[in-house]
């Protein structure tokens, strides 16, 4: 989530009684608005950067069609060397501010350095997708990207791992929960994710702690993963200064998760927004999806530590 967009719910004037009513009833009425802040930064639903930006070649805009009738851009870019020996195809889950476009850094790092093929979608009403967002909405798109990749003839016989940062991991836990029968999911990546919406309330929006539980938005991710019970491998990756969302509800996802192959990284300065640019974030990836994704023996990556420059993060 973008700590651009809750920091200003967190002035202190909110301590005031009228003004914490004011703004628990705006949490209940606007709440699609709160927890999907499509139009922040300014412009998001309209500049919406481009591979070509990143000098990134090899990909495609896509607009792919749900089955509500909606249409969601996204971007496909293709793996651009064989790090990897085997295919993989990331299907990426963005944060609940921004577009798809504001992620390229880090699919390029995925695609070019890794050898990864990267979907990175952009939720209805984010960016250059129609509709408006919401949970069930969100998981609509999420399985049709999903159902994209499976009938795509480059990617249907590639090795799939799900990613998702904040928002985006809770998209991704229910994703895989719906799918775990399928057996065509070989792991999950989930970054600085939450509990449940109601539970992260009283840390994002504190005035609104006591009525939480008039939230519709619910998202329960702690929920859903003690249903997910197919051995699909997963890495949790925690920035432990995450001023968003408490580090404890990444830490109770995976003491709670039930399986076999889970990865536990830490990195002590990630924040909420830049923990993706902290050292070691894409060896942790690397390491994951060669010993528990392909199965194989981890030898140091081939390449120097790549990582992405905070610079290049939006915020």
């Amino acid at each position: 989530m973008a700590a651009n967009f809750f920091s200003y719910l967190r002035l202190p004037v909110l301590a005031s009684s009228g003004l914490a009513a004011l703004g628990s009833g705006l949490l209940y009425f606007k709440q699609n608005e709160i927890i999907y802040p499509r139009n922040l930064p300014a412009g998001a639903r309209t500049d919406v950067p481009q591979p070509k930006d990143f000098q990134i070649e090899n990909s495609e805009s896509l607009q792919l069609q749900t089955p509500d009738n909606e249409s969601l851009h996204a971007y496909f870019l293709r793996a651009s060397s064989i790090v990897l020996q085997q295919n993989v195809t990331v299907l990426m889950f963005h944060g609940n501010a921004g577009n798809v476009g504001h992620r390229l850094p880090i699919g390029k790092v995925l695609s070019e350095s890794l050898g990864c093929n990267v979907l990175m979608l952009e939720y209805r009403g984010y960016g250059l997708s129609t509709g408006t967002p919401g949970e069930s909405g969100l998981a609509i798109d999420a399985q049709t990207a999903l159902d994209y990749i499976r009938n795509h003839d480059e990617l249907r016989d590639t090795k799939l791992v799900i990613y998702g940062q904040s928002l985006g991991g809770a998209v991704a836990i229910r994703l895989v929960a719906e799918n775990q029968t399928k057996g065509d999911i070989a792991g999950v990546i989930l970054e600085n994710t939450f509990t449940s919406i109601r539970k992260l309330i009283p840390t994002a929006f504190p005035p609104a702690k006591y009525i939480a539980r008039l939230c519709h938005q619910l998202w329960p991710s702690e929920e859903i993963m003690l249903g997910i019970t197919a051995d699909v491998p997963m890495l949790f990756l925690s920035g432990l200064k995450d001023e968003i969302v408490p580090a404890h509800m990444m830490k109770t996802l995976h003491d709670i998760c039930k399986v076999d192959h889970k990865v536990w990284k830490t990195f002590p300065n990630g924040q909420h927004n830049d923990t993706v640019a902290e050292p070691g974030y894409f060896d942790a990836i690397w390491a994951f999806l060669v010993q528990d994704v392909l199965s194989e023996k981890v030898d140091n990556h081939p390449l120097e530590s790549v990582d992405v420059s905070k610079d290049e993060l939006w915020s």
